[in-house]
């Protein structure tokens, strides 16, 4: 044992002092979850600064409804705040000891459950689980039951980073566990809550499509698997582990009538998974088609193909909405013998393209986003005009959606960011019951917001965000309000290395790389260079084409030597450029005559004599 000892003294002694068994962080969960606390500025846009001039300056481009809105935030941090004024979230408490009341009114969020127990107040109305009970307090019953109205869990908050572009898609399973977020890298990744710890890595890296833009995911009724829809024409559907079951097939495109072919022939722009039924699947593209797996036609104002740009089920998956690129919105109801005619047309919705729609519980109430910055409620009771238009929301991105909170008192959607604007993107919150602004949630400085989700287990807010550069998905929560999810990973810290961690580094040896069996250097590019230089090479001159003999100018340096000489010796005489051409064809005429050789011996028995005219030289001297 001894001996056993002292050689694992002498391994231990080569290791740094990083390594080994030690013990565990003692760090408390108070102290965990104040490193992810908000700052104030980070939530700029929900909390406004005590300085009036300072918060002008940060907020220049902000309208004069939104500067309204800070002008009542800061009117309700007086010492004596008008009970009538609304204050949205009991006050945040600050990290540091005990402070003033104008810091304590700036802080957003619950406060850290007391020592002390007490009843809860039955009149509140809660977001989530209930809250700690609190201790006796000085402010009127009036004012709790204002404070505690809305319950938004936004005091704490993370990032689940990865993506090199921005987070166009996002999904969370219903028992909050596993989050995937997708983006315009084409890839999508897979977060788990239970198996992540504090440095917030994804498990899994997927690319559904290659050079195919993610545009939006969504899981099954049962979890077990999911929905993948890229800028391809061609969904696909992965398990819960991130493994490839099938993907849908591709309709012909030579084909004019959509019902007649079997799938979507252009770019996919939405697919939802349907609320209840594990086999049926809602998809929208750009070939001016919804499908069912099923084709339903939409009516369009004007003839051709007009992409249906997003689509959503309700809650009981009874009805279907479409948003069409002409700016309509239609709904279908399934019901026995229903065919592709909408029930429901709203034509003239938007101005632009929509973006998302979202049902509510009941099924009256629809919720629409458009590319024209606008959020509209629409009564499907009462369809000829909107109950409440939303303006000043910008939106750059064609996956922009809206959430409802879990009791749906509340609704949300993000912004993105435009040029020339110091507001980044922005997580708006709207009351259901009075269609009214309740808050602004500032999540990025410089990145845009385009997913939003209130997942109802957890009590947490999930925002994804990015521009061209970066992308993340953002998780608010609150430690006194949430339940598991990013509680769960914040708190557990990463493992550390022990010493049955530690490699050495692999040593390889390679006899043959030794110089005693290395072969000969490759002369090959020597003789390459070689080849190419023409003096080193020979390479024999180029024929000159001209007068001369066998193809050389006698006048030239690259005459033959026997030629020159002869030139020059006068042997050679080039007379013919001299010599009158019928000159020297006449000399020939007299010896052609006696010593006929080849064409008049073979004609002379049978050629006639030919009769030349006699001179007229006496006629014409005449």
């Amino acid at each position: 044992m001894e001996d056993e000892a002292e050689i694992y003294d002498g391994i231990r002694a080569q290791f740094p002092l990083a390594f080994g068994k030690q013990q565990k962080s003692q760090t408390s969960l108070e102290a965990i979850h104040n490193a992810t606390r908000r700052s104030t500025a980070g939530a700029a846009a929900s909390t406004a600064s005590n300085s009036n001039n300072k918060t002008n300056e940060a907020l220049p481009s902000l309208s004069s409804s939104s500067k309204a809105w800070l002008d009542s935030l800061r009117n309700s941090k007086s010492p004596n705040p008008n009970p009538n004024d609304s204050v949205i979230g009991p006050p945040r408490p600050p990290p540091g000891p005990v402070p003033d009341e104008d810091d304590e009114d700036v802080m957003v969020g619950p406060p850290p459950p007391p020592p002390g127990s007490g009843e809860d107040d039955d009149n509140d109305v809660m977001i989530g689980p209930p809250r700690p009970p609190v201790g006796p307090s000085s402010d009127s019953e009036e004012d709790e039951e204002e404070e505690n109205r809305y319950r938004i869990p936004l005091s704490n908050e993370i990032v689940l980073k990865g993506h090199t572009k921005i987070v166009s898609a996002l999904a969370i399973d219903h028992s909050g566990s596993r989050v995937l977020s997708g983006s315009f890298d084409y890839t999508v990744r897979m977060f788990d809550f239970q198996g992540m710890n504090s440095r917030l890595q994804s498990f899994r890296q997927l690319e559904p499509f290659e050079g195919h833009q993610v545009r939006n995911l969504s899981w099954s009724p049962t979890s077990d698997r999911f929905l993948c829809v890229t800028g391809s024409a061609q969904a696909k559907i992965y398990d819960r582990d991130g493994l490839t079951l099938g993907e849908f097939v591709k309709g012909d495109m030579y084909i004019r009538d959509l019902k007649n072919t079997k799938g979507h022939i252009s770019g996919l722009t939405c697919g939802e998974w349907h609320p209840k039924t594990k086999e049926t699947i809602l998809t929208s593209s750009e070939d001016g088609s919804l499908r069912i797996w099923d084709v339903i036609k939409p009516k369009l104002a004007r003839p051709g193909r007009i992409p249906v740009t997003t689509c959503a089920w309700d809650r009981e998956g009874k009805c279907i909405a479409g948003g069409i690129g002409d700016g309509s919105i239609q709904i279908w109801t399934l019901k026995p013998g229903w065919g592709s005619r909408p029930d429901i047309y709203i034509e003239k919705s938007h101005s632009d393209d929509i973006t998302g729609l979202k049902f509510s519980s009941d099924g009256r109430t629809l919720l629409s986003r458009s590319f024209d910055g606008s959020l509209k409620v629409w009564d499907l009771r009462q369809i000829k005009a909107p109950l409440k238009v939303f303006d000043d929301l910008p939106n750059n991105y064609a996956q922009t959606n809206i959430a409802f909170s879990p009791d749906e008192q509340l609704f949300l959607t993000g912004t993105s960011v435009e040029k020339e604007s110091t507001v980044g993107g922005l997580l708006c919150f709207y009351d259901c019951s009075k269609l009214e602004l309740v808050q602004r949630v500032g999540i990025s400085p410089s990145c845009s917001v385009v997913q939003c989700a209130w997942h109802p287990r957890l009590n947490q807010i999930f925002a994804t965000s990015g521009d061209k550069s970066q992308g993340g998905t953002h998780v608010l929560y609150d430690p006194t309000l949430s339940e598991r999810g990013a509680l769960v990973c914040v708190a557990r810290a990463p493992r550390k290395k022990s010493v049955d961690d530690f490699e050495a580094p692999l040593v390889i040896h390679n006899p043959h790389a030794l110089p005693l069996f290395r072969d000969q250097p490759s002369r090959k590019r020597q003789r390459e260079k070689i080849l190419k230089d023409p003096v080193k090479s020979h390479k024999p001159e180029l024929p000159i084409t001209g007068p001369g003999h066998g193809g050389r100018v006698g006048s030239t340096k690259g005459s033959l030597l026997t030629q020159y000489l002869l030139k020059q010796g006068g042997m050679i005489k080039e007379t013919w450029m001299e010599e009158d051409p019928r000159e020297a064809i006449l000399k020939y005429a007299d010896v052609a005559a006696k010593d006929p050789k080849f064409i008049a011996p073979a004609y002379a028995e049978t050629q006639p004599e030919p009769v030349f005219a006699k001179s007229d030289s006496e006629d014409e001297e005449k």
